[in-house]
């Protein structure tokens, strides 16, 4: 069951630590025994998000090395919890001076002032996009164990800025800048970043997961449906704004006659439905798309009210994202990938297998 820092029924992922303490880490607690797993795989996916790199990138530059402290034996998970830890190195705390008694708007400084009685002002703390290394992490060791199912899942960018790419080579994406599924569209995408980062703006986009080999009969209805809780997780990542299964929005303009995907002897013959039907998978690729708003950190000068309720203008300092794509992308397959071994092991438990 998902639980404020806790993700997962029976594969569960516990996160801690904040963007400004000393580090972050967590808990993959589930994973069946005899899982191969070393600190490379999850290395391998840390470095497809670390900050400072990328022309949309923050100018922080942590190595997000991740050390793992339990539950590994002789390169293999052993059924015990799987505790790792990734330490913070590069972190100026004095660049948050000025935001001590003022809300930065689109962050959350209002709402957990308002929840805790008092926030971390240092990078926003636990509502920092740092904790998602963490959760980078436990998808790495969810791929781990999927893949030797026979399930692998492909993240990119569709959409950013407002432009668009054609899905020509999404298995080339993680190889190429932005994650872009289209070399063509990377030139239009660096030009738009450079000029928006000049303004002192920010930028989002549209990012598109697709998972292969999923067999049908994930999903545990009526209220742990496969793609609510895809949805739950992808949209517990701080700047997802919305998410869509398969045909998604452009279903509400469909006939039935067009938005139904028609079974033949030899399968389905197009995928509306995104791989889910009725809440449980249905051997298709599942399709999802979550909408990433833009960086809330932005150089413009913005209007605010401080701790008093005093309208005030601010301009906030440091080193900060134009946009959270591309180093999203691996953040919500990772969510993707966490779901899907948690439900694999739900279904064996129903089943028996």
């Amino acid at each position: 069951m998902t639980t404020n820092n806790t993700l997962g029924r029976i594969f569960q992922l516990t996160t801690y630590g904040e963007s400004h303490g000393p580090g972050i880490g967590g808990v993959v607690d589930g994973c069946p025994a005899g899982v191969p797993l070393r600190e490379e795989d999850i290395q391998t996916e840390l470095d497809l998000r670390k900050p400072g790199t990328g022309p949309a990138s923050t100018a922080r530059s942590e190595a997000d090395q991740v050390q793992l402290l339990s539950g590994i034996f002789e390169g293999r998970t052993t059924g015990a919890p799987i505790g790792f830890s990734i330490p913070n190195r590069d972190q100026r705390s004095g660049d948050y001076d000025s935001l001590k008694k003022a809300y930065r708007p689109g962050h959350a400084d209002y709402t957990y002032a308002a929840k805790f009685g008092l926030r971390d002002h240092r990078g926003g703390g636990r509502s920092s996009a740092r904790e998602t290394a963490c959760r980078v992490a436990g998808g790495a060791v969810a791929k781990q164990f999927l893949s030797g199912k026979g399930v692998s899942a492909t993240a990119y960018t569709r959409k950013l800025g407002g432009i668009e790419a054609e899905v020509i080579s999404p298995e080339r994406a993680a190889g190429l800048p932005l994650f872009a599924p289209d070399p063509s569209v990377v030139e239009l995408w660096e030009k738009k970043i450079q000029s928006v980062r000049k303004s002192g703006d920010s930028l989002g986009g549209i990012v598109e997961i697709q998972v292969h080999g999923v067999p049908p009969g994930l999903g545990e209805p009526v209220f742990d449906k496969l793609d609510a809780r895809l949805a739950q997780a992808l949209m517990s990542v701080g700047a997802v704004k919305g998410v869509e299964v398969g045909a998604g929005l452009e279903a509400a303009e469909l006939t039935g006659s067009r938005n139904n995907d028609p079974i033949l002897k030899k399968g389905f013959s197009r995928n509306n439905a995104g791989g889910i039907l009725g809440g449980i998978s249905s051997g298709q690729t599942i399709v999802l798309r979550a909408a990433v708003k833009p960086i809330p950190s932005i150089s413009m000068p913005q209007r605010t009210v401080n701790h008093k309720g005093h309208e005030v203008t601010m301009q906030i300092e440091g080193r900060h994202d134009v946009s959270a794509i591309p180093r999203i992308v691996p953040v919500l397959k990772a969510m993707t990938l966490l779901v899907l071994a948690d439900m694999w092991l739900l279904q064996n438990s129903r089943t028996g297998a």
